[in-house]
């Protein structure tokens, strides 16, 4: 494991690289208990690997993508810790071989995680926006918090959904109400604009 960096930098790194969107400050040591500091903010941020800014009182952070590569990097070296049994050894071998399986693949290390952590937040802001379960909620709702994330992957992963079934794309058929953030917002399939979005069983 790389020691440029302290644990909760490190931990910072892999818990961004998870979330893949942005990440409160308050919200890192909510859900991760990690405690990322000024000093320990300043040097990853120096060194390219996230972005912070701060959005009222709380710092926010996201990953970037050299923060994802030295992530990539970090796990195929990372090792279990001293007098674990043998199941997490086990397990950290497992993670040790996956950047060396997806380069072998030819696979992007960051397009695993975007197709897999992208859909949660997805999901995870379509039910934070919902007021009822199974709502059509609008794109233009939604775009904003994928913010930072490249459009077409974004795209990619809604239509993956809907392929998938239990989601849905509709068109807004009052044309009237339509604004020019929902016109940018929409997804075109076929010679039709989807606006709105559904989520079954949220």
């Amino acid at each position: 494991m790389p020691e440029k960096y302290g644990n909760p930098e490190q931990a910072t790194l892999f818990a961004l690289m998870l979330a893949r969107g942005t990440v409160r400050n308050p919200d890192l040591k909510k859900n991760y208990g990690i405690e990322l500091r000024a000093d320990g903010r300043d040097r990853l941020n120096k060194d390219g690997l996230i972005r912070s800014w701060q959005l009222g009182r709380p710092y926010v952070h996201q990953i970037t993508d050299d923060g994802i590569a030295w992530c990539a990097k970090a796990l195929g070296k990372v090792e279990a810790p001293d007098r674990t049994g043998p199941l997490p050894r086990l397990v950290f071998e497992v993670m040790r071989s996956l950047p060396r399986y997806l380069a072998w693949r030819d696979i992007d290390f960051a397009d695993v995680l975007d197709r897999g952590s992208l859909e949660a937040l997805i999901r995870g802001v379509y039910e934070q926006l919902s007021v009822k379960p199974e709502e059509w909620i609008r794109l233009a709702r939604i775009r904003p918090e994928t913010d930072g994330i490249d459009r077409q992957t974004v795209d990619t992963v809604l239509l993956r959904m809907i392929k998938a079934g239990g989601a849905n794309l509709a068109p807004d058929s009052n044309r009237k109400v339509l604004t020019d953030e929902d016109r940018d917002a929409a997804i075109r399939i076929g010679t039709e604009d989807k606006h709105l979005l559904l989520i079954e069983g949220s």
